[in-house]
């Protein structure tokens, strides 16, 4: 994997190719980098499907978009909702983005017990991906987090039921960590399955969105009302790591993020994740575990 050149015009939405004809769907897209997503490739003539928990706010959202799209609820803290989802599918999905999540909220448990944010981030993504699998026809992109970096699987306590939750930053970054470890397997199984269809992932680095809106995090709040106003960059330039790892050419597994400021802001281009993301064991192990606790396997 190489990065862009210092010397190569750096990437911007003008180039997504045409969409025309082809159907998208955007997890988490009624607000922040999921709605700037949403707008970007409707813009280019793809069906957009937000894929959102209230249905409300996704119309909401959906009424600020210029093109072609349509609400449908998905729960990824629920996998009932999941396979409900999958379930009602029909036809080619050209990309599959999993950006929904959730960011150190007060502790809790998705519906079928596991902690929040595990369970939302990773595993209701592992699930949905591997039933939409059979209709893939392009991309996956995994939204991930520089937050992956700090971060551990323990096998021994997924469910943080044992370990202090603290702030939960801990566990937010364990399930960015996953995200990695996901698109990595992920690829690896759709290699081996002679699948033409490719496993991406993307942060957004400091991008000015309401993710951890509903942190418990008293200090978070505060260090994140100084990064939006001091650092972040829009949510529009938030999301374009996003759109570069669904439409430009990316090797299978690739990772996209921002160019500048330690990869806080900036045209996105690729860049590198921690060593705990390349561990090839681990990330099988991550796999075999999500199939036992969510009950769906790789399709193929």
């Amino acid at each position: 994997m190489t990065a862009r050149s210092a010397t190569e015009p750096p990437w911007t939405v003008a180039q997504i190719p045409d969409l025309t004809g082809t159907k998208i769907i955007v997890t988490g897209a009624n607000s922040g980098i999921g709605l700037e997503a949403t707008r970007a490739f409707a813009a280019h003539g793809a069906h957009v499907v937000l894929a959102v928990r209230d249905e409300g706010r996704g119309r909401d959202a959906a009424a600020t978009v210029e093109g072609s799209t349509e609400v449908r609820r998905l729960d990824l803290a629920d996998l009932a909702s999941v396979r409900a989802f999958a379930e009602s599918w029909r036809g080619d999905i050209r990309v599959l983005v999993n950006n929904a999540g959730v960011l150190v909220p007060p502790f809790g448990r998705t519906r079928d017990g596991f902690e929040l944010q595990f369970g939302t981030n990773h595993l209701g993504h592992f699930a949905l991906t591997n039933l939409l699998l059979p209709y893939l026809t392009g991309r996956v992109v995994t939204v991930a987090s520089s937050a992956h970096r700090t971060g551990r699987i323990d096998f021994d306590d997924l469910d943080w039921s044992t370990r202090p939750y603290q702030a939960g930053s801990d566990a937010y970054a364990q399930s960015k960590l996953a995200n990695l470890l996901f698109t990595l397997e992920l690829q690896r199984r759709l290699e081996a399955s002679d699948s033409r269809v490719i496993s991406t992932a993307a942060h957004p680095g400091m991008a000015a969105t309401n993710l951890g809106a509903g942190t418990g995090n008293a200090m978070l709040k505060l260090v994140g009302r100084f990064a939006v106003r001091w650092v972040a960059q829009s949510a529009a330039d938030g999301a374009t790591p996003m759109l570069f790892a669904a439409t430009a050419p990316m090797p299978g597994a690739g990772y996209a993020g921002p160019s500048r400021r330690g990869e806080m802001t900036g045209p996105p281009m690729l860049v590198d994740r921690a060593p705990a993301a390349k561990d090839a064991r681990t990330a099988e192990r991550l796999w075999s575990v999500s199939e036992e606790l969510t009950g769906v396997a790789f399709p193929w």
